[in-house]
């Protein structure tokens, strides 16, 4: 099995530096995470990974050399933009697209018909794809990532618009391609989806990786276990008094709080009570959506996020 290596790609659109010096690996059987804010670069990574654009500086690895055209045939590619021909019927759009990447047509309709079983749109065969709902949409989409039975699938937003259900079919097949053995890069908002499933995560910012590991990795290097209050009672800036407090982070019922160096619990809990009623005290791991906030909007000082 082959590895996806992103090696040092910079990508310039006139003056600005969309990527600069990126790398990263995505070995088989991996699920990789790919998060960043708007703009960060994700689209343009993902994009050059499976030849769409070409990199100023830099290479794309599949296996043991650069991607070449047939290579990049074995690819599974969902852009967050729709990629479907609108008037073209599922089960013709499918079986089409499998020709393409060069399967027979008697394959190329036996994995239409598994697929759209597969992903709980049969039903729709014969409709056309501006038919659809967003949310059957973007299951075509990935049906046509996955036509082809390809060695890598990389996905860009591809929970967008879907429902619970699309969501567990969606997480499903990632699991099921990881388990056979390909990797899988995808890049999401969802930051909980991207916790739950993925092996490690790549944290984006103005076109530079930031933070690259498994969870557990990120937090021992980039999130501080947080000590979360609920104080009735007490003004929502009220930690901004106490001397035991180094940093917080108001939340819609309470307050995490940072102890300051040398503080312990029983200090933060002590300077709670002089402000109202201690209603629950608890430490907190913190989640990707708290250390994403940190790192691409990096906090200075005793501030609310």
């Amino acid at each position: 099995m082959k590895s996806l290596e992103i090696d040092r790609i910079s990508k310039r659109y006139g003056e600005h530096l969309a990527l600069d010096s990126l790398s990263f690996t995505v070995p088989p059987g991996e699920i990789f995470g790919f998060v960043g804010s708007n703009g960060a670069g994700k689209t343009t990574t993902l994009r050059i990974a499976v030849g769409v654009l070409s990199a100023d500086d830099g290479t794309v690895r599949w296996g043991d050399g650069p991607v070449t055209r047939q290579g990049a045939a074995r690819f599974g590619y969902m852009p967050a933009e729709r990629g479907l021909y609108p008037k073209m019927t599922v089960a013709k759009q499918l079986v089409y697209l499998g020709r393409l990447h060069g399967m027979p047509a008697s394959e190329a309709h036996s994995a239409m018909l598994r697929w759209t079983e597969r992903l709980h749109i049969a039903q729709y065969r014969d409709k056309t794809v501006d038919a659809l709902s967003l949310g059957n949409q973007q299951r075509v989409q990935l049906a046509a990532s996955l036509v082809h039975d390809p060695d890598l699938l990389i996905l860009d937003e591809p929970f967008s618009g879907l429902d619970p259900l699309g969501v567990d079919d969606m997480s499903a097949v990632l699991k099921e391609k990881a388990a056979q053995g390909a990797p899988v890069l995808f890049s999401s908002h969802q930051l909980e989806l991207v916790e739950s499933l993925c092996d490690r995560i790549g944290v984006v910012r103005g076109g530079q990786l930031v933070a690259r590991g498994t969870l557990e990795e990120l937090r021992s290097s980039h999130g501080a276990t947080q000590l979360y209050l609920h104080v009735e009672g007490a003004a929502p800036d009220w930690p901004a008094c106490s001397p035991a407090i180094a940093a917080f982070t108001p939340e819609e019922d309470g307050v995490l709080v940072q102890p300051a160096p040398g503080c312990t619990e029983n200090e933060v809990l002590r300077a709670a009570m002089d402000h109202g009623v201690v209603r629950q005290m608890a430490w907190r791991r913190p989640t990707l959506t708290r250390m994403f906030r940190d790192l691409v909007e990096p906090q200075a000082g005793r501030t609310a996020a």
